[in-house]
């Protein structure tokens, strides 16, 4: 959108429903054909979130409570008329704006670019899914994802076994109709994220006549949802959570003859759950709905209303007509028939209920009502399935081209760029050596809210249904280009510290149900499908691969190759077994977590309760199960990357392993070598202690390319920060222990030079401390993937790469030199020269 001016809103108090406030400054009458929009900001202040009680929610604990700026709201809004500084818009507010809790603001703006007038309608989507596992979600999640649009439409479509939602409008649609659709048989795990069938994060948003069976949160409006929305004549059969309102503050929120079936409605306070989603509705309304339960809550500031609601109840909201139907049988159609002033009953086609229901009939109508009983009632799904008959969409294309006709355009590959190789002890593509910053992904944290969108790095293997971009499943395109942007050669990958964002508590215990919080972190390992881990979902296969972990990975990977860029891949994450107890909880290899018998003891023996000490019981290839599993997994390491040459392979991120284990990985990669006739970059790093083991070994040290140092480093005064191998320790342990010293441009150039010396056609790699800092160090010393200026020249990174590093008697002066010519470093003066 293009956008104008800012006001503040003037009132003290606009209160909900209205369509008119002040601003402070003149609304130019001339500019009204143009920026004839509005979004109203209404912040979320500290004195709200207190009044409230959302800032903590229990535990004395403040980490999930909301925090100011978290859960404003925006409303995106038609102006009707201007007036001076009056300002009328062409729908209510579905919260007040009170000048205690900050007002609000108003951005004026002219819509560019979203989609409009569209339509999806008449047909049956199916996902495909592993018939073998009726928890598979290897398959289509969202059938529709509806974002960036307005006043469009889905209608007479049927859905099957999607595993997320049947319909997502996304908080950036307005204006959107869903009717008349069904969904049926979702195939997934049961739990957070799944099975959401007809969800809104939207505002002006009409779900009506929509039938979902074994679904989660079937009819969901989502976080913050500005609203209004309704859902009208709706029914949830046997769905394993509740429809309601499932995440922060949506208001104006209408549910109108809805009914689900075995579970609840709900507008309340979840407190904790969600991510911290506390009250999740007001200004909404339950009418002539039923349940199992329903729960209508006051939050402060606002209300929530129930009326002829048939149910179990809970909640000190607005009650009246409570185990009685009551007309109208719509309010949604009342109101929209006192709006428009005609009459509206063939466009409402609300399902009749023919019958009386009298406590005192006559005879006549007793006898009549008997046979009427031996009939079962009509129910909404066959209602829904003769729309095709009150709402006829005819097929004639009227001249439009079909698919068929049009033909799909064939993409065409790009080319990759020179392939990654060791020449001359030198990681270069083509004839330059190969330079840039690296980046890591998040181990763990995160969440859907736009603070933690704005906070989130780059990810490859994240994971969020129906959402795209930084922070949620991230567009690799996107992710690459940006990397070739701010000189970023590489990501360094390792797989999630735990899948569920509910374990950022570090808490040791089971979960009570399958509710996890998203983004999801995914892991190398397919679920079963079978028994339950401690997440709440299905046990892991460590057998099986997750192929969408795997084929994320593989896409990064074709896209390094083609941009010249690089993936470093961390088979194993230490994380998981040392350290906080809570790293191991919903580890997949853990014995409760998996399918496999991997025979880690249960229950864990936590140190003092909280600590874990597994490491040496993991790296310990004794076990025939345990060895055999990770001989799969290191082969699945190099498999899945068999055709790429962009990717390094390490053995594990914050590696401080045990040699014989590394000597088994290498082992593990000789072997697939000499099968597969490939030879993948293998990078040896891990202490130095285990290193100059491996490499004092030839056999061992023929395997490996490339030297990264990582684990150690010489300080500045010249000795030696060496944690050792195998001490099951990690390495900011070893560090508490040994309270390392940084290091200086000297030494930097030492420890690559030593390497480079002793092993002249490998690689070598400085990713210890402060490495970025020490870039011109690493390479003048020849080491590869220095973090150099971006605008360094080309020509002089090619040239180099026939160089080596030669003693020099300069003081501060640095060469590489190929006998000829040189390039020449001065660590003072900074600057660099070709000779």
């Amino acid at each position: 959108m293009e956008g104008g001016t800012t006001f503040k809103i003037t009132d003290a108090y606009v209160p909900v429903n209205a369509t008119a406030f002040n601003i402070d400054g003149s609304f130019l009458l001339i500019k009204l054909a143009y920026y004839n929009r509005a979004i109203i900001h209404r912040p979320s202040t500290k004195e709200w979130i207190t009044q409230l009680g959302t800032d903590i929610f229990g535990g004395g604990i403040s980490a999930l409570g909301w925090k100011p700026g978290d859960r404003d709201l925006f409303f995106d809004r038609g102006i009707a008329k201007t007036e001076g500084r009056k300002i009328t818009i062409d729908v209510p507010l579905t919260t007040g704006i009170d000048s205690n809790y900050g007002g609000a603001l108003v951005t004026f703006y002219h819509q560019k670019e979203r989609i409009s007038n569209c339509g999806i309608e008449n047909l049956r989507c199916l996902s495909t899914y592993d018939k073998a596992n009726t928890k598979d979600e290897d398959h289509r999640w969202n059938a529709i994802n509806i974002e960036n649009a307005e006043d469009c439409w889905v209608r007479q479509v049927n859905f099957q076994y999607f595993a997320g939602s049947a319909v997502s409008v996304l908080e950036t649609s307005k204006r959107i109709t869903v009717e008349d659709c069904k969904s049926l048989s979702p195939v997934s795990e049961i739990g957070g994220q799944r099975r959401y069938t007809f969800l809104t994060t939207g505002q002006q948003t009409l779900f009506q006549r929509c039938y979902a069976e074994n679904g989660y949160h079937d009819f969901a409006v989502g976080y913050c949802a500005p609203g209004p929305n309704a859902f009208v004549q709706c029914e949830s059969i046997l769905p394993y959570s509740f429809s309601g309102a499932i995440d922060s503050w949506a208001s104006g929120v209408l549910f109108d003859v809805v009914n689900v079936d075995r579970n609840a409605l709900r507008f309340g306070n979840r407190g904790q759950d969600a991510k911290g989603a506390g009250w999740t509705a007001a200004n909404s309304l339950f009418w002539n709905c039923s349940a199992a339960r329903i729960d209508c809550y006051q939050p402060p500031t606002a209300q929530n209303w129930s009326f002829g609601s048939w149910s179990q109840f809970a909640g000190d909201g607005y009650w009246a007509e409570s185990n009685n139907t009551i007309t109208p049988r719509s309010l949604f159609y009342q109101q929209l028939k006192e709006r428009l002033n005609k009459n509206v009953d063939e466009q409402a086609q609300i399902l009749f209920v023919p019958t009386d229901a009298s406590s005192s009939p006559s005879v006549e109508t007793a006898l009549e009502l008997t046979k009427e009983a031996s009939k079962p009632r009509k129910q909404l799904k066959e209602w829904i399935d003769e729309a095709s008959k009150h709402n006829s969409i005819s097929t004639n294309a009227g001249g439009a081209k079909t698919i068929d006709e049009i033909g799909i355009k064939k993409s065409i590959a790009s080319a990759n760029a020179p392939a990654l190789q060791i020449k001359n002890g030198w990681l270069v593509r083509g004839n330059e050596i190969v330079t840039g910053k690296r980046q890591g992904v998040q181990w763990w944290s995160g969440g859907l809210q736009p603070s933690d969108i704005k906070n989130a790095k780059s990810h490859i293997t994240r994971f969020v249904p129906g959402r795209t971009g930084k922070g949620l499943t991230d567009d690799l395109n996107e992710v690459t280009d940006e990397m070739k942007a701010t000189n970023t050669i590489g990501i360094e990958h390792n797989y999630g510290l735990w899948y569920d964002r509910r374990r950022d508590d570090h808490e040791r215990i089971r979960r009570m149900d399958g509710e996890v919080w998203p983004p999801f972190y995914e892991l190398p390992f397919a679920r079963s499908g079978k028994e339950t881990a401690w997440d709440g979902l299905s046990k892991y296969d460590l057998t099986k691969y997750n192929p969408f972990y795997w084929s994320r990975l593989k896409q990064f990977a074709d896209l390094a190759d083609q941009k010249g860029l690089l993936l470093v891949h961390q088979n194993y994450f230490q994380h998981n077994i040392i350290e906080a107890g809570a790293h191991y909880a919903d580890f997949p290899w853990r014995t409760a977590n998996n399918i496999n018998n991997t025979g880690f003891v249960e229950p864990v023996n936590y140190a003092g309760d909280k600590r874990i000490f597994y490491a040496e019981q993991f790296y310990d290839i004794s076990n025939p199960v345990r060895r055999e599993l990770h001989k799969k997994y290191i082969r699945q390491c190099l498999n899945n990357f068999k055709d790429n040459n962009g990717v390094i392979q390490l053995i594990g991120e914050e590696f401080t392993g045990p040699t014989h284990f590394v000597k088994f990985w290498l082992d593990v990669i000789k072997e697939w070598e000499k099968e597969t006739g490939k030879h993948p970059v293998i990078g040896l790093s891990v202490t130095k202690d285990v290193q100059d083991s491996i490499l004092n070994i030839p056999a061992y040290a023929a395997i490996v390319d490339l030297i990264d140092i990582r684990y150690w480093h010489y300080q500045a005064d010249g000795t030696t920060y060496e944690p050792k191998g195998g001490q099951s320790l990690a390495p900011r342990q070893h560090a508490r222990l040994l309270k390392p010293r940084k290091t200086s441009f000297e030494q930097v150039y030492r420890a690559v030079k030593e390497y480079k010396d002793k092993f002249p056609n490998k690689a070598v790699v400085y990713s210890g401390d402060s490495y970025p800092e020490f870039g011109m160090a690493a390479f003048m010393a020849g080491g590869s993937l220095a973090v150099l200026p971006k605008n360094i020249d080309k020509e002089l990174l090619k040239a180099t790469a026939g160089m080596k590093p030669t003693v020099s008697s300069g003081r501060n002066e640095y060469i590489l030199s190929n006998g000829k010519n040189s390039i020449v470093y001065n660590s003072e003066t900074k600057r660099l020269e070709k000779k």
